[in-house]
């Protein structure tokens, strides 16, 4: 199973960036997928954004536009940008990785966006 430990989460005005990290323990190179879940307490998972190995992309309608996700094959982290930011985005975020029938999750980062 990939580990995977997440940074850059915080407390951020609304209309502010942050820059969200996932490192694994393996190379990403050959991990299919790898994206984003957020959670708010008392609700379920759902999916923020996902990138393909092959470098296909998909968003949450209530991000596009806004966020961004990359793979940097040469730090091996996969990296969600988050602009303009809104008070609804605040949730703990979670990064996964599918590597052939498993998934693995990070611990999660709280992201707060609050004036």
């Amino acid at each position: 199973q990939v580990q995977l430990v997440e940074s850059g989460g915080g407390l951020v005005q609304p209309g502010g960036s942050l820059r969200l990290a996932c490192a694994a323990s393996e190379f990403i190179y050959g991990i299919n997928h790898m994206g984003w879940y957020r959670q708010i307490p008392g609700n379920q998972r759902e999916l923020v954004a996902a990138v393909s190995s092959s470098g296909d992309t998909n968003y949450a309608d209530s991000v596009k536009d806004r966020f961004t996700i990359s793979r940097d094959y040469i730090k091996n982290i996969v990296v969600l940008q988050m602009d303009s930011l809104k008070p609804e985005d605040t949730a703990v975020y979670f990064c996964f990785a599918d590597s052939g029938s498993l998934r693995s999750w990070g611990q999660g980062t709280q992201v707060t966006v609050s004036s």
